[in-house]
């Protein structure tokens, strides 16, 4: 069963490792394979594991697959979320939040689960969460890019390489929003919140691993910049290449072949 899911092509650019995948199902059931061994083996060595996950469409198949894994104990695991925003109803369905609790919050009983409140005034929620962060390493990090090469909300306008500070406010710029829209989760691009609160690349740097899952014709530019353009801010996901552990995995339409 596995031979179907052995790599198109496999790289290395400056530290990051990539491998490319027929489909994105193959892409997503192979970094689920990678994350639930990663997840086994640290959980040998101390008693919980702290995750952080990226809640998109272009993640749902590497969702689907870690949770049908079975050999993971998930009441050790405490987990968080990277991005939020601003200012939406309490259960809207655009949330991340409520997008985690579908695709793996409300599948699987994690010691505990820490969500981002958007509707709590962001400076207190900014040092809430930051707080959370910060009070233990970071073990994984699953996430994903955006079509403008941002990582969680770090859109090139906001991102900093040497942020200070853990979670921050940004504004969204039109580029990211019209993702949003692109992906279905808004109807309009003006529905599309205007601001968001985001973990800063800096704290997305400093989890041990990282697992950078980018399926999608839509993600074929990006992944591009993100692989053979400099290491800039015009292209947040660049700084991936400088992270000792991280491993990202691609469809045949993200790399482009």
């Amino acid at each position: 069963m596995e031979t179907e899911w052995k790599p198109l092509k496999v790289a290395q650019v400056d530290q990051l490792s990539i491998r490319v995948f027929n489909n994105r199902k193959e892409m997503g059931k192979v970094a689920a394979k990678d994350v639930a061994s990663k997840l086994v083996e640290l959980l040998e060595q101390k008693e919980t594991v702290r995750m952080v996950f990226a809640a998109a469409p272009s993640q749902i198949e590497f969702l689907q697959a870690l949770t049908a894994e079975k050999e993971i104990e998930w009441e050790r695991v405490i987990a968080f979320h990277m991005d939020e925003y601003i200012g939406l109803e309490e259960h809207a369905p655009q949330k991340f939040s409520e997008f985690l609790k579908e695709h793996l919050f409300g599948k699987l009983n994690f010691r505990k689960v820490h969500l981002i409140d958007g509707r709590n005034d962001s400076g207190e929620e900014c040092q809430r969460y930051g707080e959370l962060i910060r009070s233990e390493h970071i073990d994984i990090i699953c996430l994903g890019i955006g079509e403008n090469g941002h990582i969680a909300f770090n859109d090139p306008p906001v991102a900093d390489f040497c942020d200070e500070e853990i979670m921050k406010v940004v504004e969204l710029d039109a580029s990211c929003r019209q993702q949003q829209v692109n992906d279905g989760c808004f109807k309009h691009v003006d529905d599309v919140p205007t601001h968001a609160l985001t973990l800063t690349i800096p704290t997305m740097m400093s989890g041990t691993f990282l697992y950078c899952i980018v399926p999608g014709l839509s993600k074929k530019e990006a992944v591009k910049n993100t692989l053979t353009g400099s290491i800039s801010t015009t292209c947040p996901a660049s700084i991936l290449r400088e992270h000792s552990n991280c491993n990202m995995y691609l469809d045949r339409d993200s790399y482009g072949i």
